[in-house]
């Protein structure tokens, strides 16, 4: 039977798996890509490498598998990317804020890369997905009072889109709003059913090619 290892320590991806339906396990992938630089590579390149990167970290993370059972692993990582330059999860408050400053009245694009690993039979299949974001005015001091809530910890961009969204916020964006929330779910979905992995479903494993 196939089984899933989410290896993310992500709170926004698990939901969106459990609002799908999929049955999982997670794990923390202990990757710190803070510390990694992307070199002479582009910004889809970067990103699916480093969702690579979490789902191989993954896999050294699986539990035990039981008679007749099989894992695959998901890794994912989103960027987001405006005039060229990259931009992850704000260091600390003031990176926060000077995020979010810079993305206000601008636009800006939303990459996440997706990474399913099949350690067993060695298969991966890569997939990024991006969306583009338009941000209006905020007045600073609704910035500053976003700031000091916290909020932005370990987000790229340092925001939420939803959480944003309700906050009223003057966002819109072109694309899927999952992966703007960092699991890109309408082309997910139908790759983890190709690979036996559905709804509520566990299945006997299919000899699908790599890809």
């Amino acid at each position: 039977m196939i089984r899933l290892l989410l290896a993310s320590s992500s709170p926004r991806r698990r939901l969106l798996l459990q609002q799908a339906g999929i049955a999982f396990d997670h794990a923390d992938p202990l990757v710190d890509d803070s510390t990694l630089h992307p070199g002479e590579v582009t910004a889809q390149q970067w990103v699916a490498s480093l969702a690579f990167l979490k789902a191989s970290a993954g896999i050294e993370r699986l539990p035990v598998p039981a008679p007749g059972e099989e894992y695959l692993v998901l890794g994912a990582d989103t960027l987001v990317v405006q005039d060229g330059e990259l931009i992850g999860q704000p260091r600390d408050a003031d990176h926060a804020y000077e995020i979010i400053t810079r993305l206000a009245n601008a636009a800006h694009e939303v990459h996440t890369g997706v990474a399913v690993l099949n350690p067993r039979r060695g298969d991966r299949h890569m997939f990024v997905d991006t969306a583009v974001v338009r941000v209006g005015d905020i007045p600073g001091r609704e910035i500053a009072a976003y700031v000091n809530s916290g909020q932005w910890g370990g987000k790229a961009g340092a925001y939420n889109l939803h959480e944003r969204l309700e906050a009223g916020w003057p966002i819109s964006y072109e694309g899927d709003d999952t992966t703007i929330v960092g699991l890109p779910m309408r082309r997910l979905l139908p790759l983890l059913a190709r690979l036996g992995v559905r709804p509520g479903v566990q299945h006997a494993p299919d000899p699908a090619p790599c890809s």
